[in-house]
């Protein structure tokens, strides 16, 4: 009888033990695959910005130095390595792109051009794809960092070396409230 209620035991801890070990797995690879679908919805930006520049330079050609600022930018976000690199030139991205939609306001016949305005809205949509998939990729983390934290799952996540995952968080400058005017 006492064998039979250590057996018992033995099974419902090997049974926890894989359970929460493919929970961590699960989550570890919908990270990975959140990650791969900012990636692709950044790298979009990221080629949308040259037909950007190249449309508002041809209406503003004095404003060389946002043009070097959004360029620079563009090219620190393609050299960027890991999450919290990436999250860093990409909100410098979004940084560069703003002071470049403000010049562009001074700009009444490029506020005005077609291709400006098809510019402007296709980034407006990846801009909230990125934002959607951010959520996403943070959910995520949120979920297995939990589960990698809280007892008794720390130990297995120990034990199979699970570490944290980093958030995609954003620079406390963009924490401000946006000022909208018309």
């Amino acid at each position: 009888m006492i064998v039979w209620i250590i057996a018992g035991i033995a099974a419902i801890i090997v049974l926890y033990v894989m359970l929460t070990y493919n929970r961590l797995v699960v989550l570890r690879n919908r990270i990975d695959n959140a990650w791969s679908q900012i990636d692709v919805q950044l790298k979009l930006r990221r080629d949308l910005i040259p037909n950007l520049i190249n449309t508002v330079k041809g209406y503003a050609k004095h404003e060389k130095t946002i043009f070097k600022e959004v360029t620079k930018a563009r090219t620190d976000a393609l050299r960027a390595k890991g999450v919290k690199d990436t999250a860093k030139a990409e909100n410098a991205i979004t940084s560069a792109l703003k002071t470049l939609f403000a010049v562009a306001e001074n700009y009444p016949q490029l506020k005005a051009s077609k291709n400006f305005m098809m510019l402007q809205e296709e980034l407006s949509g990846v801009e909230n794809k990125i934002a959607y998939a951010r959520q996403f990729y943070n959910d995520t983390v949120l979920r297995y960092d939990n589960l990698t934290e809280k007892f008794p799952s720390k130990m297995i996540a120990d034990a199979f070396n699970f570490t944290p995952k980093p958030y995609f968080e954003m620079e406390a400058g963009e924490r401000k409230p946006v000022k909208v005017e018309f």
